[in-house]
C-alpha cells in the first residue's frame, strides 16, 4: 500500500516537472536521482536511549557512546573502531588549509557480509530513490523487497535497478502483502511514502518486528505521530525520523564544538532561516502512464493529479512549511536545546489557485524560545514563487554569527569585532579556518566616509566538509543502531517534538493569531 514520496519524470518524455531532492550535491558524487536533470534543491540530537535490536543482528557495541561524529567513520564497518575524534584531530596545518573532507566509496553488493541488514523500500518515488542511492554506498545493506502502487513506473524502475545492482528483490503493491510474504526475510524498512501514510505504514512494520526509518514529516497528524511513538516504545522497535541534518557532520560539529563547547557565538539572541524556491507548475503525465482510478481511490487519492502533487492537498501533506521548513525548524530546536513557547505566522495561497493548491504557497513564522540565557526569537519563511537566496539557517549571538546550510557552498562563522574576544585560539585549535584577507578597493577620489557604515565582519570557514550523499550519514546512523552499535540521532520522540513545532505553524496561519505551546504538548 505504498505511495511515492515524490515522483520523477517518465521516460521517454520528461513531462513531469521535477520534484528535486538535493542542492549542490558535493563534487565527486553521482546525482541522487540519475534521471532527474534539472534538480536545484532538496526535497525533502540529543541522543535517545538505544532500543533492542533484532536477535539475528545483535552484536556487542564497539563502544557505549555514539560513533565518531566528524571522521566519517562508519559504524557498519567492523574494521573501524568507532572512537570519537578529539580536538587534536581538528588541528589544521598549512597542508590542510582546505579543511577536513569526508568521502564515501560505493559498496558493491558482492562485498556484503553475512551479517547484512535485510531491507525493504516502502515508497519508491523520487525520495525513495534518494534513500536507495544513499544506501547503495553503505556496506552490509541488502534490499529484499520494494513496495509501491505505481507499478508502471516507480515500482518497476526501482525493482529493476536493484536487481541490476545485485539485490534480488520481490515487488509489491500492498504493504500488508509484503509484510506477510517477507516475514522472516526482513530486518528493517525504509518508508518514503506521502505523509498521511507514514503512521499506518510505520506502525504495521514495527508490529511486524521490523526496525523503521521513516521520512519526515513524521505524520501530517499529531495524533498519528503520537501513535508512532507509542508503538515504538511498546514493540521495542527502532524508529528513526528522516531529519538528516542531525547526522550531518557539519551540523554536528557546529552544535557540539562551536556552540556548546567553545560558545563561539556568545549568548544566542536570534535565528533566521528560509527556503525559497522558484515557481513550478503542477506535475503531469501522459494518460497512458496513469494509475487506474480504482487503485488511486483505494489508496486515498481522488485523481492522478492529486497523487503526483499530494504535498499541496490538505489531509495528504502539510504544504511547503511542512515539506521544506520542517528540516530547518528542527535545527532551531536542536541548536537551542529548547522547545518554542509560541509561534506567530502569516501566510496564504497568494499566487497559485486555491482550487489546486490547498496549502499556503507563502508562509512567514516567528517563534520565541525561553533559554537559560534569555529569550531567542527565530524567524522562518518559505516561498514557492521565487528562489532567491535558496535555503539556509543563520544563528546570531552577541559575539558571532553562524551561517550554515545543507548546501555545501554555505558554511561561515562571522566574528563580531566590537564584542567578541580574539578568535586566534579557535583557529589554532582547528575549530575555524583563518579568514582570507580580501584586497580592499581604493575609495574613489573625493569620497567621504559615511560613519554610519559598518565594515563587514571577519569571515571564518568551517574545517569540516561532507562529501557523502546528504542522507547517507543519517542512514548509517540508523543501520548502526539496528546493529546495536550506536544510538539514533533522531528517534521517534525527537521527531514528534519537531512535528509539534512545525504543524502548529499552519494552525497559527489559519487562526491568524499567536499559538502558545505548553510543555506537555511535546510529550508522549
Amino acid at each position: 500500500m505504498a505511495t511515492p514520496e515524490s515522483n520523477p519524470p517518465l521516460p521517454p518524455k520528461p513531462e513531469i516537472p521535477n520534484e528535486p531532492n538535493c542542492l549542490d550535491q558535493p563534487k565527486g558524487t553521482k546525482p541522487d536521482v540519475a534521471f532527474e536533470t534539472n534538480r536545484n534543491e532538496p526535497n525533502f540530537a540529543p541522543l535517545a536511549t538505544s532500543l533492542p535490536v533484532s536477535q539475528r543482528l545483535r552484536a556487542p557495541a564497539l563502544n557505549p557512546t555514539p560513533q565518531s561524529r566528524y571522521t566519517g567513520r562508519n559504524p557498519m564497518d567492523p574494521k573501524q573502531d568507532g572512537k570519537p575524534l578529539d580536538r587534536r584531530d581538528f588541528l589544521i596545518g598549512s597542508s590542510l588549509a582546505a579543511g577536513l573532507v569526508f568521502g564515501a566509496t560505493p559498496i558493491s553488493a558482492t562485498k556484503l557480509s553475512s551479517n547484512e541488514v535485510r531491507v525493504a523500500l516502502l515508497g519508491a518515488g523520487a525520495q525513495g530513490q534518494v534513500l536507495l542511492d544513499a544506501c547503495l554506498q553503505i556496506p552490509n545493506v541488502r534490499f529484499r523487497a520494494v513496495c509501491d502502487i505505481w507499478t508502471e513506473y516507480n515500482q518497476h524502475r526501482v525493482s529493476r535497478l536493484l536487481k541490476d545492482s545485485g539485490h534480488a528483490n520481490n515487488a509489491y503493491v500492498d504493504y500488508r502483502e509484503m509484510l506477510d510474504k517477507e516475514k522472516g526475510n526482513l530486518d528493517a524498512v525504509l518508508i518514503a511514502t506521502p505523509d498521511f501514510w507514514h503512521a499506518e505504514h510505520a506502525i504495521a512494520c514495527m508490529n511486524a518486528g521490523l526496525e523503521v526509518y521513516c521520512e519526515k514529516e513524521m505524520s501530517n497528524s499529531l495524533a498519528d505521530a503520537r501513535r508512532m511513538v507509542e508503538t515504538s516504545r511498546q514493540t521495542g522497535r527502532l524508529l528513526q525520523i528522516g531529519h538528516q541534518r542531525r547526522s550531518n557532520p557539519r551540523y554536528l560539529f557546529c552544535y557540539e564544538k562551536l556552540i556548546h563547547e567553545a560558545k563561539l557565538l556568545g549568548r544566542m539572541t536570534a535565528i533566521n532561516g528560509q527556503w525559497n524556491r522558484s515557481k513550478r507548475d503542477f506535475a503531469t503525465i501522459p494518460e497512458r502512464y496513469a494509475i487506474k482510478p480504482e487503485i488511486l481511490e483505494k489508496y486515498g487519492f481522488r485523481s492522478m493529479q492529486q497523487f503526483l502533487n499530494w504535498r499541496w492537498y490538505r489531509g495528504l501533506g502539510g504544504g511547503p512549511i511542512v515539506d521544506l521548513g520542517s528540516h530547518q525548524i528542527d535545527i532551531f530546536n536542536w541548536f537551542l536545546d529548547a522547545r518554542p513557547k509560541g509561534v506567530t505566522a502569516s501566510g496564504g495561497t497568494d499566487y497559485f489557485s486555491k482550487a489546486t493548491h490547498e496549502w499556503y504557497d507563502t508562509v512567514m513564522a516567528v517563534y520565541d524560545y525561553a533559554t537559560p540565557a534569555g529569550t531567542v526569537r527565530a524567524f522562518y519563511q518559505t516561498l514557492t514563487t521565487n528562489g532567491f537566496g535558496g535555503y539556509f539557517e543563520v544563528f546570531m549571538g552577541d559575539e558571532g554569527t553562524l551561517e550554515i546550510s545543507e548546501s555545501a557552498g554555505r558554511g561561515k562563522v562571522y566574528r563580531d569585532v566590537a564584542n567578541a574576544p580574539d578568535w586566534k585560539s579557535f583557529v589554532k585549535d582547528g575549530l575555524l579556518l583563518e579568514p582570507k584577507e580580501a584586497a580592499q578597493p581604493a575609495p574613489p577620489a573625493g569620497a567621504v566616509l559615511d560613519i554610519r557604515e559598518t565594515a563587514p565582519p571577519p569571515s571564518y570557514s568551517l574545517p569540516v566538509e561532507m562529501r557523502k550523499k546528504y542522507h547517507q550519514p543519517h542512514l548509517e546512523n540508523f543501520f548502526g543502531a539496528v546493529r546495536g552499535k550506536t544510538k539514533l540521532n533522531c528517534p521517534a520522540e525527537i521527531g514528534y517534538e519537531t512535528a509539534v513545532t512545525v504543524l502548529k505553524v499552519n494552525e497559527a496561519v489559519d487562526a491568524r493569531a499567536r499559538v502558545e505551546f505548553k510543555p506537555e504538548d511535546f510529550e508522549v
